[in-house]
C-alpha cells in the first residue's frame, strides 16, 4: 500500500496546531504498519535551516493554474524513517508564517495542483492521496478534472480529513475559473451558496471523508456544528467516517520530558508532587495541597473561555488554584489579565505559549479544564491524562470519545464531564472533580485510570490502514 499524505503543516518542520501534530505522527505510525506512507508539504521560509540543509533537490516543473504558469521545485528529506517532500515556490511560500495572507486561496490551490504535477518527479504514484483540510482539499478535484486519463493517475483514490470544519477556504466565486482554473463543467463542484468553497470541493470529489473523531463525524451533520455545510455532508454522508487521533506517546512522556521539575510515571506517582510545588513556586502561587486546575488553550470562543469568565468568581471561591496558558482574541487576553488582578493569590494567566511551560502545567496540575463549544478531536485532554492531570470537559466531539466520566462506585472512568454549553454545568463538573480530589482513594483510582489509558497512534493507524484497503479494493 502506497499513501501520499498531503498537509499544510507537519511537526517537527513547522506547525501551528493539531493538524501539524497529526501530520507529524500519523504517517510515521503508518510506516510502522508496513505502509509506504510519504508526506508532502510546502517549503515555507520558516522551516528551520537545519532541515533545509539536509534536503535533496529532485528537480522542478511548471504548474498551470488558471492563466498562470508557476515554477514548482521539489525537495526530499528522509526523517525518522519517513520520506517527506517539500514543494518550493518563493512567490507563494517565502512569507512569515503559514496562513493569513490575502492570496491564501491561490497559494494552496497552487500547492494542491503542484502535488499532482510532481508525482512523476517523486517517482511515486500512490494508491491513496490523503489530503487534510481546505488547504489541500482541491487535490481530489484537480485529479478528477485533469489527471484521470494519465498513466499512473487513473486508479488513485482520495481521502479528505476534516480537522476543523469552521475553516473552509471560502473566497469569491470568481476564483473558481480564474484562480483555480477549473473547467466550466466542474464549476458547481467548487461553488457553494454564491462563493468558492475549497473544502466543499474536496467533499464532493474525494472518495471518502474522515473526521478526527467518531462523534464529530455525527455532529457535523447538524447545522449547529457544520458552519453551513450540513446539506452537503448530509447528501454525502455515505462517504463519512470518524477516526480518533492519537498522540505521540514518546514526545508526551512524563518519564522522559526534560521540561519537568521531576520525571515520573504511573508507577512512581509520589514523584509527581514536585512538579506541582515547582509550578506553584515558579508562578508565585502559594505552595499548598489545594487542587490546581490547568488550561492550555487558544483564547477563542470555540474553546469555551466565555464559560470560565461567566463564573470566574464562583470558581475562585472554590478551594482551588487556576492556571491558564495561551494566546488568542484580544478581548479574552484582556479578560485573563483582569483575572490576574482580581485573584492574585489563586490565579495565574500567562498570555504566551511555550511548550516547556505547557509540559510543566500538564505535570503540575491536578485537573485540566476544556469546556469547548465544539472540539473535533482535541489533543490536550489526552496529553493531560498522559501526565496525570484529570480532564474536566464538555461532552462534544473527541472530548466525548476520549474522556470517560468517573464512576465512584465502580472506580471506572478517567475524567469529569458536562453536556450542555452552560457555565453552571461546567461549574458543577469542576465541583465534582474538586470533591473527588479530597477523597484520596477515589482520586488515586481516577489518576491511575487516566495514566494507564492508551492514546498512542497504533490503534488509529491500523484503522486508517483498513480504510485505505477498503477504498483501494472498493
Amino acid at each position: 500500500m502506497k499513501v501520499l499524505y498531503a498537509a499544510a503543516e507537519a511537526a517537527p518542520f513547522i506547525r501551528t496546531g493539531g493538524l501539524g501534530d497529526v501530520a507529524g505522527a500519523l504517517p510515521a505510525a503508518l510506516v510502522k504498519n508496513k505502509i509506504d506512507a510519504r508526506v508532502v508539504l510546502p517549503l515555507y521560509a520558516d522551516i528551520p535551516e537545519s532541515f533545509k540543509n539536509g534536503m535533496l533537490y529532485l528537480g522542478s516543473v511548471n504548474v498551470p493554474l488558471g492563466w498562470r504558469n508557476q515554477y514548482a521545485g521539489l525537495f526530499k528529506l528522509v526523517y525518522n524513517n519517513t520520506t517527506y517532500y517539500f514543494i518550493d515556490n518563493e512567490f507563494y511560500f517565502k512569507k512569515k508564517g503559514l496562513y493569513g495572507y490575502f492570496d491564501d486561496g491561490e497559494r494552496f490551490a497552487f500547492f494542491s495542483k503542484a502535488i499532482l504535477e510532481l508525482l512523476p518527479l517523486m517517482d511515486f504514484y500512490p494508491d491513496v492521496i490523503h489530503v487534510n483540510d481546505w488547504q489541500t482539499a482541491l487535490v481530489p478535484t484537480f485529479l478528477d478534472a485533469y489527471y484521470r486519463n494519465i498513466e499512473g493517475y487513473a486508479n488513485i483514490k482520495t481521502l479528505l480529513s476534516i480537522h476543523n470544519i469552521e475553516f473552509q477556504g471560502n473566497m469569491d466565486k470568481y476564483c473558481i475559473l480564474n484562480v483555480f482554473g477549473l473547467p466550466t463543467h466542474m464549476y458547481q463542484v467548487a461553488e457553494y451558496k454564491g462563493d468558492a468553497n475549497m473544502l466543499k470541493a474536496g467533499i464532493e470529489s474525494s472518495n471518502r471523508v474522515a473526521t478526527v473523531s467518531p462523534t464529530y463525524a455525527t455532529e457535523i451533520l447538524n447545522p449547529y456544528y457544520a458552519y453551513g455545510l450540513s446539506e452537503i455532508l448530509e447528501a454525502r454522508k455515505y462517504k463519512l467516517c470518524g477516526i480518533t487521533n492519537g498522540i505521540d506517546t514518546e514526545l508526551y512522556n512524563p518519564l522522559k520530558d526534560k521540561s519537568l521539575f521531576q520525571a515520573y510515571s504511573v508507577k512512581s506517582l509520589a514523584r509527581r508532587k514536585k512538579n506541582k510545588t515547582g509550578l506553584q513556586t515558579m508562578l508565585g502561587l502559594p505552595e499548598c495541597d489545594k487542587p490546581v486546575i490547568g488550561m492550555i488553550t487558544r483564547l477563542t470562543a470555540q474553546k469555551g473561555i466565555d464559560l470560565v469568565f461567566a463564573v470566574s468568581r464562583e470558581i475562585m471561591d472554590l478551594d482551588i488554584q487556576l492556571v491558564i496558558l495561551g494566546t488568542g482574541d484580544w478581548k479574552y487576553e484582556n479578560g485573563v489579565n483582569e483575572l490576574n488582578s482580581y485573584f492574585a493569590n489563586k490565579f495565574r494567566g500567562i498570555i504566551n505559549f511555550s511548550s516547556g511551560l505547557a509540559s510543566q502545567i500538564y505535570a503540575g496540575s491536578d485537573m485540566f479544564l476544556m469546556p469547548s463549544r465544539f472540539e473535533p478531536c482535541g489533543l490536550s485532554q489526552m496529553i493531560a491524562m498522559r501526565y496525570g492531570a484529570i480532564p474536566i470537559v464538555r461532552e462534544t466531539g473527541g472530548l466525548r470519545d476520549t474522556v470517560e466520566p468517573f464512576n465512584p462506585v465502580e472506580k471506572t472512568g478517567d475524567g469529569f464531564t458536562f453536556k450542555t454549553f452552560n457555565a453552571y454545568d461546567m461549574l458543577d463538573a469542576i465541583k465534582r472533580a474538586v470533591t473527588t480530589y479530597y477523597n484520596k482513594e477515589e482520586w488515586s483510582s481516577v489518576v491511575n485510570n487516566a495514566m494507564n489509558k492508551d492514546f498512542s497512534w497504533k490503534k488509529s493507524a491500523q484503522t486508517y490502514a483498513e480504510l485505505y484497503n477498503e477504498m483501494v479494493k472498493g
